[in-house]
């Protein structure tokens, strides 16, 4: 079973996403904020990152940054969750490695579905 590790700080959306993602068959594991993401990351490496921006204790810029810095970690897809779709922040997620993006306030469960199983091959 696909692993996928969703980091976001709001609870609607960590509601929403899990439903979905375990109703289709992933194995989801979840934190609250950016520091606890990388640890869960480095306990149990998912093929999936699905990750907020703004959060408390480490953002998700922070995140991929660190993620960088571990050749293991690097190599995990991530999936930005923003409630902005700034073309700079945008930029700024593809140069840390982001493979894609996603809005808060204009995506449903299923787009979020198939932006993942474009990156985890079964």
């Amino acid at each position: 079973m696909k692993k996928i590790l969703l980091i976001e700080d709001e609870e609607l959306i960590i509601k929403l996403l899990s439903k979905k993602l375990v109703s289709i068959g992933y194995d989801v594991l979840l934190a609250m904020d950016g520091q606890e993401g990388i640890e869960k990351m480095k306990q149990s490496v998912p093929d999936l990152v699905l990750l907020d921006i703004v959060m408390p204790r480490m953002g998700g810029f922070e995140v991929m940054a660190e993620m960088k810095k571990d050749a293991v970690l690097a190599k995990i897809p991530v999936i930005i969750i923003s409630n902005s779709g700034q073309p700079l922040e945008l930029e700024k997620a593809k140069q840390l490695g982001a493979a894609d993006w996603l809005v808060k306030t204009e995506f449903d469960p299923k787009e979020v579905a198939d932006k993942i199983q474009k990156y985890i091959k079964e």
